[in-house]
C-alpha cells in the first residue's frame, strides 16, 4: 500500500496535496482536543460552583455537603454512565473551591463562544493536571507547578514525578528568600548559576539500587540511557552536546562524564559524578575543566562556564578551602531515591521562618 501511494505521488505530482490534507487533519485534531479540555475544565468548574451554592442552603453543612456529592454522583451516573463517581464530582467540588479567586479568567473566557485562547491560563492544562494540582495545598507551591507545567509542557506522568520528587522544596532550599517568592511567581527559568542547582538531584529513573554496589561508570551510563529524565531533573532549558569528553595535558588523558549547555544561562554546564569520597583532587581537575572552556570553547557572547560534582556526599567545607571564592564550581549531591516530602517541607518551613527572624533584627 505504501509502496503505491509513493507511486501516485510521483506520477501524478500529489506531494503537495498529501502534506496540505495531513497538515488540515493534524491541526483538526489538535482542536478538537483543545477545545475538549477547554469545556471540561469550565464545566467541572461551573458544577463545583452548583454544588457549593447547593450547599450552603443545607443547615448541617457537614451532611448536607455529602448528602448532595451523593446524590448528584448517582443522578449524573444514570443520566450519562461514567465519569461521574462521588470522587469525581467532590473533585469538581475541590476545584471551583481551590480556584474560584480566578473565577472571571474561567467564566469570561468565552467557552460559551467557542472562543477560546488557548495560550492563557486556565486551558494550557488539562483537567487531568488539575486533579494533581488540587492535592497541593501550599498557594505558592501549587502556583510554581502551575506554571512550570505550562511552561515546560509537563504532561500528567511528568508533573506527578516532579511533584512527588519535590522539585518545589528542593529548588527552594537552594536559594534566598526573594528568589523563593520569585520561584512561586515566576516559575523556574534560571537566571543565574545557582539557579540551577538542586538539593539534593534525584536519580531514582537509573535504576540503581541505592544499598547495592556500583561504579561510577554504571551512574554515567544509566543517565546516558535515560538523558531526557535527567535533562528534566536538572531543571529548565539544559541541552546535551557530548559525554565523556578528553583532555589531553602532557601526555595524560583526563574524561569529563557530561557536557551539558543552558539556553537561558547561555553557558557551558559540566558534569562529573563521584560516588566516592569528594577529593581536593577532584575539585581541582573540575576547575582545570572549567578553565580550559573558558579559555578555548566559549564565545563573546556566551557566560562562563559552570562546573558541577554530582557525588554521593557532598563536603561544602572542603569546597571552600579547595576553590576561589568566584569559582563556578559546585558539588551537589544525588540520592537514588526519592526524598522525604514532608521532611523537605518541614526544613523549609524552619528556613523561612529562620529568614523572617533575621529580618526582624
Amino acid at each position: 500500500m505504501k509502496e503505491q501511494l509513493v507511486q501516485s505521488e510521483n506520477e501524478l505530482g500529489l506531494g503537495d496535496l498529501y502534506k496540505k490534507a495531513k497538515q488540515l487533519i493534524d491541526n483538526a485534531r489538535d482542536s478538537i482536543g483543545l477545545m475538549a479540555n477547554a469545556v471540561t475544565v469550565y464545566t467541572s468548574f461551573e458544577l463545583g460552583r452548583y454544588i457549593v451554592e447547593q450547599e450552603q442552603q443545607g443547615q448541617d453543612r457537614a451532611k448536607y455537603g455529602a448528602k448532595v456529592l451523593d446524590s448528584l454522583s448517582a443522578y449524573l451516573t444514570e443520566e450519562y454512565g461514567k465519569g461521574f463517581s462521588r470522587s469525581n464530582v467532590a473533585g469538581m467540588r475541590q476545584f471551583y473551591i481551590t480556584y474560584r479567586d480566578r473565577e472571571t479568567a474561567i467564566v469570561q473566557s468565552g467557552v460559551g463562544q467557542l472562543q477560546i485562547n488557548y495560550d492563557e491560563w486556565p486551558f494550557r492544562l488539562s483537567w487531568t493536571h488539575y486533579q494533581v494540582l488540587m492535592r497541593i495545598s501550599d498557594p505558592q507551591e501549587r502556583e510554581f507547578y502551575e506554571k512550570e507545567a505550562i511552561r515546560s509542557n509537563w504532561n500528567v506522568k511528568t508533573l506527578k514525578r516532579q511533584y512527588s520528587s519535590s522539585l518545589y522544596e528542593r529548588l527552594a532550599l537552594s536559594r534566598d528568600k526573594e528568589d523563593v517568592l520569585r520561584l512561586s511567581s515566576e516559575g523556574a527559568t534560571p537566571q543565574k548559576p545557582s539557579d540551577i542547582l538542586h538539593t539534593p538531584y534525584i536519580l531514582e529513573f537509573s535504576g540503581l539500587d541505592d544499598k547495592a554496589s556500583y561504579h561510577e561508570s554504571d551512574l554515567e551510563q544509566s543517565v546516558i540511557d535515560k538523558m531526557q529524565n535527567f535533562l528534566l531533573e536538572m531543571g529548565k532549558g539544559f541541552l546535551f552536546e557530548q559525554r565523556q569528553k578528553r583532555f589531553t595535558f602532557h601526555d595524560k588523558n583526563f574524561y569529563l562524564d557530561l557536557v551539558l549547555y543552558n539556553r537561558f544561562l547561555r553557558c557551558y554546564v559540566l558534569i562529573d559524578f563521584k560516588i566516592d569520597e569528594l577529593t581536593h583532587q577532584d575539585l581541582g581537575q573540575m576547575q582545570m575543566y572549567v578553565n580550559y572552556y573558558d579559555r578555548y570553547e566559549i564565545t563573546e557572547n556566551e557566560n562562563p562556564t559552570i562546573g558541577i560534582l554530582i557525588c554521593k556526599q557532598s563536603d561544602e567545607a572542603l569546597v571552600d578551602l579547595t576553590l576561589p571564592k568566584d569559582a563556578n564550581i559546585y558539588a551537589k549531591e544525588y540520592k537514588l531515591y526519592l526524598p522525604d516530602k514532608k521532611l523537605l517541607q518541614r526544613k523549609l518551613q524552619e528556613w523561612l521562618d529562620e529568614a523572617d527572624e533575621k529580618d526582624l533584627l
